[in-house]
């Protein structure tokens, strides 16, 4: 996310842990009051959050914005469930996609693009605990790496 025009808000670094991201979709965040401000202060958590779709739209549940400290009565619910906006042919292609055995959608990271929020969500499949395994062990091998050449160059 280090493209021009874009600040990060919340990164779900667990649901690429957990997860196969096999698709990506970028898609806009219905928010009310205040939410937008507490946003643009990095006021955000989707760790827990997880998605459905329901009546041929895309809700988030579970994401929590905080509320904005100066709105008093204009703060919504934290938890409140949030719409996200997505064309209907790609709410289509993520109907076909997830109903095949063992996949799910997941938020992976919530930002700031040209003063609009957006939301990437991913069709993820599940990881095996082998799976997982081997990305720390990659991890490790990647620290070391990085470590023997700092050493080297001093």
């Amino acid at each position: 996310m280090a493209k021009e025009g874009i600040k990060l808000i919340a990164n779900n670094k667990k649901a690429r842990f957990d997860y196969f991201i096999e698709d990506t979709y970028e898609a806009g965040v219905v928010l009310h009051g205040t939410e937008v401000k507490s946003l643009r202060m990095g006021k955000c958590s989707i760790k827990e959050s997880f998605m459905r779709i329901e009546n041929g739209e895309v809700y988030i549940y579970n994401m929590h914005i905080s509320p904005y400290e100066k709105g008093n009565i204009f703060n919504k619910d934290p938890l409140r469930v949030k719409k996200l906006l997505l064309h209907k042919f790609e709410i289509n292609k993520i109907v076909g996609q997830i109903q095949q055995k063992g996949y799910t959608l997941v938020p992976l990271t919530i930002y700031l693009k040209d003063s609009l929020v957006k939301m990437e969500i991913g069709v993820a499949r599940g990881k095996k605990l082998y799976d997982k395994r081997q990305d720390i062990a990659k991890k490790d091998q990647k620290r070391e790496a990085e470590k023997d050449f700092k050493v080297k160059n001093l």
